[in-house]
């Protein structure tokens, strides 16, 4: 906008008077008119800038009529540039107008023209962006200013000669289309920059409709994006949108009677009664939900930009001599089954049927994050028809908890996932918590974000609790009763069963996560607000609670649910309070003794089958076999049955090994898996003595091929046999893979992990606790540093829960009695130090 100099013109040109006297008028009669009279939204908008081209077309042919002494009498014409050049002029916009000239009018000429043009809109109390330029510097400004190169994209003719604004339009794209791989960057950081200093608009309670991350900056840079043929955004709901930020705008405009784009608190509620919503929540929920789309749209076109300009910068002859998995266009790394990444994309592989493969989109979402990747948007709309059985299988779950556990690297994927529709058919409740705001000034984000944030924050709790599982999916939900009217804790528990017994939970887990939703706020709420040396608080705690599992999984929650609310909610002293509660409530508890959960249960008929072979032969016995969830197993007695897509399911896959007891049996096991690229997903070793000829160990597995096919039991056995007799080295071929696998991989944001000792968990053993992020080889380094402390492991608990795993075991010294705690603790830490 350019401020209005000393007034010199004509008085001639002043409106009311001269050529265009009727506008101002008819202007105040089509803003003023009721909806039921006048158009609205884009009508308005367009008949507005038709209103005014009339007006200043009459200005110009008055200004340029021979009467019209001392101005110039041809070569021009006036182009609508920005907003006004698409058409787009709402109530308060300023008026973006070019005067172009074939160069042969005098100077003076030229600025009286102007005058006559330019002091009418002033006189109207219209903000007025302006220049005088002949065709060629409009060129030069535009190479040297890329706002007004990207004004001139959408140039359009008012009046004059339509030539001189043909050939600058022309021209425009043109110049456009060449300088794009250079400019475009420009154009990102600009992009960025507005972001950072604005904030993301789907997220904020005043939001700048124009200026925010998805506002309607970001809708023009994406049409800027198209004319450059580099890249096109996606369609779906884009130009919806954009209508319905435009039309908001024009509501607070007329609201307010200014030309202001921030959509303050005070004036909320007026601009959703000129919109004809419910209230000022609805106005800002149909906000939030244009803006996740135009977010979405802008992120993932500048994305396929920086893939073309990538592939540009680099010669053809050298971009498949690029280290790394996006080294060259076309070269595929294997993530999961069915799912590799392509140029910094997670996409789908060749082979994978997504119909036939209804977990397949879950896994490819898990895989994706777990990488540090975007998931492609064409991998998504792929899997969207493929729905899941209800309740989900066990590898759907999996796959959602390793998701969840992804840390900050879910929130994008998450995020296409909703762009898609994709959330909403996993979760129906999911849709009333939507772009659902939090008017409290604690929340940073809306309900539905903060939900997912809470569960990136409890992220990097798991290494404090038993089941992260449980956690992770309870931080989804904790909130997901906000949709509905009443207390949202009681109505969420309600919500989280539902969904709970949809994902495919039992009824234990399904009652826990039930609970952890209920209480989510009972212990923040009772230490800040009530005497925490008072009995009675700390029993009303404790029967809340019920267990101390469930104790401990809530302790988390709350951390992780104050954590993603704000800055304001979460503090040292709080921390403090909570912690303090939560132990009392513990020692309350602990006079309430349980069955120990990690006691074994009796071997069965095929166990003790393999045990007795086993202590015959002398050697390894092991059958590997599938089970389809649901349905009866496959072939034993080392065959597996084969699997295809509509029987695939890798949860379902047991693997039985006995082998005489002997040093080193539970890293060369499980290196020997590792190798064979077999995920442990669950585990169970314990000793028998069949024959009475000595103990064998028995490790039953539940494994799960990280992608491709199963591999045959005879081979693992024969590697197995070779690891145990030291012909093969694991410990090299493992940290040789590990070094190929960081060559072409991202870091994952993942905790650090954590080894403690169970006090009092066991009267015959001590008990080992590992939590750790899963990772290739996890558990042969834990089985080496635990044989190389001189423990003996008596039975061992293993279990994999998304991302996370969460082991048990339980040791004695050379005399078969506990470790001493100093021990112990030695142990530990050592086992943590080899995890490092």
């Amino acid at each position: 906008m350019t401020e209005r100099p000393e007034h010199t013109a004509d008085p001639a040109a002043v409106p009311g008077d001269g050529p265009g006297g009727g506008y101002p008028a008819a202007r105040l009669r089509l803003l003023q008119a009721p909806t039921s009279e006048a158009p609205g939204g884009p009508d308005r908008r367009a008949a507005l800038a038709g209103l005014t081209d009339d007006w200043l077309a009459a200005l110009l042919a008055g200004a340029t009529a021979p009467a019209a002494r001392g101005t110039a009498a041809g070569g021009t014409a006036l182009v609508a540039v920005g907003g006004y050049g698409r058409g787009e002029l709402s109530p308060r916009s300023d008026l973006d107008l070019l005067l172009l000239h074939d160069g042969r009018a005098a100077t003076a000429d030229l600025a009286a023209l102007a005058d006559r043009l330019w002091y009418p809109v002033w006189d109207l109390g219209l903000d007025l962006d302006h220049s005088v330029r002949t065709p060629a510097e409009a060129r030069r400004a535009a190479r040297d200013d890329l706002k007004v190169q990207l004004g001139l994209l959408d140039a359009r003719h008012i009046a004059g000669d339509p030539e001189l604004t043909a050939a600058v339009r022309t021209a425009a794209y043109a110049d456009w289309r060449d300088c794009a791989p250079r400019r475009l960057p420009e154009l990102r950081e600009l992009c960025q920059e507005r972001a950072a200093r604005q904030g993301e608009l789907q997220y904020l309670l005043e939001p700048d409709l124009k200026e925010a991350h998805g506002g309607l900056r970001d809708a023009t840079a994406l049409r800027a994006i198209a004319a450059s043929w580099l890249a096109d955004a996606p369609r779906g709901g884009l130009e919806a949108a954009r209508t319905q930020l435009l039309n908001t705008r024009d509501a607070l405009h007329l609201t307010t009677g200014r030309a202001t784009d921030r959509l303050s608190l005070q004036e909320q509620d007026q601009v959703a009664g000129a919109l004809g919503l419910l209230d000022a929540d609805a106005l800002l929920r149909r906000t939030y939900e244009s803006a996740r789309t135009i977010a979405y749209a802008a992120d993932v076109t500048w994305r396929e930009v920086g893939r073309v300009l990538r592939a540009r910068s680099v010669k053809p002859v050298l971009r498949g001599l690029l280290p790394g998995r996006t080294g060259g266009r076309g070269e595929r790394s294997p993530l999961a089954d069915g799912v590799v990444e392509l140029d910094g994309e997670a996409v789908l592989a060749r082979t994978a049927r997504p119909e036939r493969d209804p977990v397949l989109l879950l896994r490819a979402a898990a895989a994706a994050a777990q990488a540090g990747l975007p998931l492609a948007t064409h991998a998504i709309r792929r899997c969207a028809a493929a729905p899941l059985p209800v309740p989900w299988p066990a590898e759907a779950r999996e796959q959602l908890v390793t998701l969840l556990g992804a840390g900050a690297h879910t929130v994008p994927v998450w995020e296409a996932l909703e762009a898609e529709g994709v959330i909403a058919r996993l979760l129906p409740d999911w849709e009333r918590v939507r772009c659902r705001p939090q008017r409290n000034p604690v929340h940073t984000w809306t309900v539905d974000r903060h939900l997912v944030e809470t569960a990136v924050r409890a992220a990097a709790l798991t290494r404090r609790v038993h089941r992260p599982d449980l956690l992770l999916v309870a931080a989804l939900l904790h909130d997901i009763g906000k949709g509905w009217p009443g207390d949202h804790a009681v109505a969420g528990e309600t919500i989280a069963r539902d969904v709970a017994a949809r994902l495919g939970f039992g009824p234990g887990d399904t009652a826990v996560i039930a609970a952890l939703v209920r209480h989510h706020l009972l212990l923040i709420e009772t230490a800040t607000r009530r005497d925490l040396d008072d009995p009675e608080t700390v029993g009303a705690v404790a029967d809340a609670v019920g267990s101390p599992g469930t104790l401990e999984l809530l302790h988390a929650l709350t951390e992780a649910d104050a954590l993603a609310t704000g800055p304001a909610a979460w503090s040292s002293w709080r921390a403090g309070l909570v912690a303090a509660l939560v132990q009392r409530v513990a020692d309350r508890l602990a006079g309430q003794p349980a069955p120990d959960p990690r006691d074994t249960d009796a071997p069965t008929a095929e166990q003790e089958r393999l045990a007795i072979e086993a202590g015959r032969t002398g050697g390894p016995v092991l059958t590997l076999r599938t089970r389809p969830e649901g349905g009866p197993p496959g072939t034993a007695d080392g065959t597996t049955e084969p699997t295809g897509p509509t029987t695939r399911e890798p949860v379902g896959v047991e693997l039985l090994i006995a082998v005489p007891d002997q040093p080193g049996v539970l890293p060369a096991a499980a290196g020997v898996l590792a190798l064979h690229r077999l995920t442990v997903r669950a585990a169970d070793l314990r000793t028998l003595d069949p024959i009475g000829r000595g103990p064998v160990l028995l490790l039953s597995w539940r494994v799960a091929a990280e992608y491709g096919s199963l591999p045959e039991a005879g081979r693992l056995r024969a590697d197995l046999i070779r690891a145990l007799d030291g012909s093969l080295d694991v410990p090299d071929r493992l940290a040789e893979r590990e070094r190929a696998y960081a060559r072409r991989s991202r870091s994952v944001l993942a905790p650090p992990p954590r080894v403690t000792v169970a006090a009092g968990s066991s009267r015959t053993a001590t008990v080992i606790e590992v939590r750790a992020q899963d990772a290739h080889g996890l558990l042969h380094r834990i089985g080496r540093a635990l044989d190389a402390a001189g423990v003996s492991v008596r039975s061992a608990h293993i279990s994999t829960l998304g991302a996370n795993a969460v082991d048990a075991f339980y040791v004695t010294g050379p005399d078969g009695a506990p470790l001493p705690d100093p021990v112990a603790h030695k142990v530990a830490e050592a086992i943590e130090t080899a995890l490092q």
